[in-house]
Order: C-alpha cells, then sequence, then structure tokens
C-alpha cells in the first residue's frame, strides 16, 4: 500500500554548535531579525527537534526559531566516550551555554515540551533574566519522594548501569522505517500515518546492519541516582520572573502515566509558585499535543508570545 508522506511547509536549517565536548545539533527555522526575539523549542525524553516540524508549519507568523537536540538524541554527538547516565544539570549548562553561542545575551522566548517544559521552568528559575516568556507544555515534574528512597535509589541506578554496560538495555530496532511509523502510531493513536512516516525518519536512521535504530541513547533509560525535590523545584518556579503558560492535554496524560501516585491536582498546586501563570487546555489531545493539535497550539503559543505585558 503507498502512504503519501507528510510534506513539511517551513524547511529548516541543520548547523552544529560546539558545547562541552558535544557537537550539539540545531534545528532552526527563519532567520534572524532585528528587534525580534528567538524562539527556542526544546523537546522531551526519547524525541528530537523535528517532532516540533508541525506546531511551526502551523504558525502564522515568520520568526527565527531554534530547536536543539538535547545531549544523547536525534544528531548531537558526543565528541569522547558516550555517558551511561544523564543529568538535569547537564541538560541547564548545555542550553547556558548554547544560548551564550547562538543568540548572545539576547533573552529568548522558550517553549519546552515533556522533559523540556520541565528543563525550561528550571532554567526560567536559574537563569530569569535570560527568558522574556516561557510556555510549558506538559512539564509536570515528577512525584514527591522522601529521603529514605535514597538508599535504594542509589541501588537501583547502580544496577541499571551494570545492565546497560551488560547490553540489557539496547533501545529496539526495527526492520523499516515503516516499522517505526507503526511504533509511533501505537503509542500515538492520534498520530495521522502521513506524519508518523514523515517523524519516523527523524526519530530513527538506518544503521550499520541496515536496521531502522532510534537517535536516542540506551543510557536514558537508567533511572536518575537523584530524588525529585519539590521543595528546590518550588523555589527555582518562584524565582520565575517572565510570564508563563503552561498548557495541558485533555487526556490527563499525568494520571495515565502515575497512577494515581502524582496528580493534576498535586501540579496544580505547585504551579501557585509561579509568579505570572496563566494556563490553557488543549482538547482532543494527549501528551503529545504538538503532533494531535498542533494547530491549535501555534495559535495558543503565538497569541501568549506576543501579548502585551501586563
Amino acid at each position: 500500500m503507498i502512504h503519501w508522506m507528510y510534506q513539511a511547509r517551513r524547511l529548516s536549517h541543520s548547523e552544529f554548535v560546539p558545547v562541552r565536548q558535544l557537537n550539539y545539533h540545531l534545528r532552526t527555522w527563519g532567520r534572524r531579525e532585528a528587534g525580534q526575539t528567538p524562539l527556542v523549542l526544546v523537546h522531551g525524553w526519547m524525541d528530537v527537534s523535528a517532532s516540533w516540524q508541525f506546531m511551526v508549519d502551523a504558525m502564522r507568523t515568520e520568526r527565527w526559531i531554534i530547536a536543539p537536540d538535547w545531549r544523547g538524541y536525534g544528531h548531537t554527538r558526543s565528541e569522547g566516550p558516550a555517558p551511561d547516565a544523564y543529568w538535569f544539570p547537564d541538560y541547564l549548562a548545555d542550553l547556558d551555554i548554547l544560548l551564550d553561542r547562538v543568540v548572545g545575551d539576547q533573552p529568548v522566548d522558550l517553549v519546552g515540551h515533556s522533559m523540556g517544559g520541565n528543563l525550561s521552568m528550571m532554567y526560567a528559575g536559574v537563569r530569569p533574566q535570560r527568558i522574556r516568556r516561557l510556555v510549558n507544555l506538559e512539564g509536570f515534574g515528577m512525584p514527591k519522594t522522601r529521603a529514605a528512597q535514597a538508599p535504594g535509589r542509589y541501588a537501583q541506578w547502580i544496577d541499571e548501569i551494570k545492565a546497560l554496560h551488560r547490553g540489557e538495555s539496547d533501545l529496539k530496532r526495527y526492520a523499516s522505517a515503516e516499522g517505526v511509523a507503526e511504533r509511533l502510531m501505537k503509542t500515538n493513536p492520534r498520530l495521522p500515518r502521513d506524519k508518523a512516516d514523515w517523524l519516523a525518519r527523524q526519530w530513527a536512521a538506518p544503521n550499520a546492519d541496515g536496521e531502522w535504530a532510534i537517535l536516542g541513547d540506551a543510557a536514558h533509560k537508567v533511572i536518575s541516582a537523584q530524588l525529585f525535590r519539590v521543595d528546590e523545584a518550588l523555589e527555582l518556579y518562584r524565582r520565575i520572573s517572565a510570564p508563563v503558560l503552561v498548557v495541558t492535554a485533555s487526556d490527563d496524560s499525568l494520571g495515565l502515566w502515575w497512577k494515581g501516585k502524582y496528580t493534576l491536582a498535586q501540579f496544580e498546586e505547585r504551579l501557585q509558585s509561579v509568579p505570572r501563570l496563566r494556563q490553557a487546555l488543549v482538547q482532543d489531545a494527549g501528551h503529545m499535543m504538538h503532533h494531535d493539535q498542533p494547530g491549535e497550539l501555534a495559535r495558543l503559543v503565538e497569541d501568549f508570545l506576543a501579548a502585551p505585558n501586563e
């Protein structure tokens, strides 16, 4: 059966920027214009920068957009040995240095999805002067933890690193790009075939054996050795000076994922620490809302970024 593949309306340009012994891959759209705030889009866990294409295509205005592949994802490559664990502080330092290299000291509009949304909130608390406006798409953070969990967490982290080095944590490979597309549609039933076929070729690539391998490091599956501290997160939220738009999807992916261990109500309570907060809901959408409703999401993001300061 012949499938028509999605055709990108706005073509992106790839470039690489040296950041901390990494060649950071950036996907950019548009051109830098004097007086215009750069728009930075950061993806989530086990995703890639190309994932933003559908939302970018749906935007009504032309602007300079920068979307990196986080370390260990997409086409970002290490100049040395690959790490066997990943840490949120590294992502924050990567983003800070990347902005130094690409936009200098100019403030940016920052949009983050899932893990990228969580990192965006953290970064805006660490470097409030660098963010003009912030959009968090389902970047919920993690459930509350207790100090008593630390011994078990460290032990689990060590055990998972050992398993990684034994080759027990490799990511699944696929016989074809069509197999990758099928996986994407199984994970997100709202994703149409044409977009799945296009995204599969951005999310994975053929390896030396001719199999299609996910463009992500298996070490991302290793649990963090650090417990998530809600008090730390709230202190970062309090220091955000930019207006913040938090967007959630109608499917309550938080509840589906955590099964009552962490709820939307608890997330809403944490958001009370954000000084300049707005919220929005995208209907008929799941966690991958930038795939499910790119037009609606583009409208929400553009309207928020263009709104006058309060």
